[in-house]
């Protein structure tokens, strides 16, 4: 909204600065962040009334966690009115990329909004049919990686590219659409999967989202790209912008979800923010380095699969509990531990994908 006054600048040379991502960027952190900050208080009243008493708590979770009991969920709603209030006011709206990216990060929201809505009404820890959630999930992320391969150069539409080589690419055709709905549907679920401590999932998402924000302008330079000898993706750029909403409108929801947590971020958010990781990731031909850059969210991820697996074949555990947080958890770590030393796991791992771009 805010680009269109470039087209006054020859006459006020000042809005030539909407020009600019960086500037754009900037001001969609500000503006998410204070979005959030504004009307946080005054979501969380209206949940608290509406949900009276709160996230159902997992019967077979870490005993500490009883006393959450109450807290409101789908804090994911602060987030995602911060995230398409900012990316409205500040991204071109002409860039399709944008409105695809917007369109998986809310699809996906309304997905967790109805799951935790059927936790809060039934007063239970699971909400609706897993197969029917992950068939929503699936088209979503079918619908949106056709749209990116379709609106994208014809040389890169349907490539795999490979982190530390030059010229390493796998060109999938048709079944690109398949390994974009893996990556949407799958960062969706690994976010929500480690959402399960105060501040643990929201940190990292914020941290990847940063990255990618770099990622993503880089990619979207041709200059850049050609120095970093990148693939060059005109127009992924703009992402920058939804990335720097995702920091913003993260920040402003840390105040209100920092221990002891005032609300939880539910599916509505977790979901919402893995899918925009997702979907972002996929646009710029960085799946491999999201799965780097969220190593932490895979990591859960996989400490999930395995415990399933393991108790299955052999009816026993690898883990004390799955997810993975919360093994570290009943092996005695403080919840305060186990959060803070993930966040270091992320920004070292966020590092590592961003040395990907140079090492080649």
């Amino acid at each position: 909204m805010l680009y269109e006054l470039v087209n006054f600048s020859d006459e006020i040379g000042v809005l030539n600065v909407f020009r600019y991502i960086t500037f754009r960027t900037g001001g969609a952190i500000f503006t998410a962040l204070l979005f959030v900050l504004l009307f946080g208080p005054g979501i969380i009243d209206l949940l608290r009334v509406k949900q009276g008493k709160g996230q159902p708590i997992r019967d077979d979770g870490p005993p500490t966690h009883l006393l959450k009991m109450g807290t409101p969920t789908m804090g994911g709603l602060m987030i995602l009115a911060g995230v398409t209030v900012s990316t409205l006011l500040w991204a071109n709206l002409s860039n399709a990329y944008i409105w695809i990216v917007l369109f998986v990060t809310l699809a996906f929201g309304c997905i967790g909004f109805y799951d935790d809505f059927l936790k809060v009404t039934k007063a239970t820890a699971s909400g609706f049919a897993r197969r029917f959630r992950l068939g929503l999930e699936i088209l979503v992320a079918a619908v949106a990686t056709g749209l990116v391969m379709w609106i994208g150069p014809p040389e890169v539409s349907d490539v795999l590219t490979v982190p530390f080589f030059k010229n390493l690419v796998f060109h999938f055709g048709p079944f690109f659409v398949l390994f974009g709905i893996l990556v949407i549907a799958g960062a969706g679920n690994a976010v929500n999967l480690t959402d399960g401590l105060d501040g643990l999932a929201i940190v990292p998402v914020m941290i990847a989202a940063a990255t990618f924000g770099l990622i993503a302008y880089l990619i979207g330079n041709a200059r850049f790209a050609q120095y970093l000898q990148i693939h060059y993706v005109p127009g992924t750029g703009e992402l920058s912008i939804i990335c720097g909403a995702l920091i913003g409108a993260g920040l402003g929801f840390l105040w209100f979800n920092a221990p002891p947590a005032m609300i939880f971020m539910g599916d509505t958010g977790s979901l919402a923010l893995g899918g925009a990781l997702g979907a972002i990731a996929v646009a710029t031909k960085h799946e491999i380095v999201l799965a780097i850059v969220g190593g932490l969210f895979v990591l859960e991820t996989l400490s999930v699969i395995i415990q399933v697996a393991s108790f299955k074949m052999t009816g026993k555990r690898v883990f004390r509990m799955a997810p993975l947080h919360h093994h570290y958890e009943q092996q005695g770590w403080k919840e305060s531990t186990v959060v803070v030393r993930f966040w270091i796991i992320s920004v070292v791992l966020a590092l590592i994908g961003l040395a990907t771009l140079k090492l080649r």
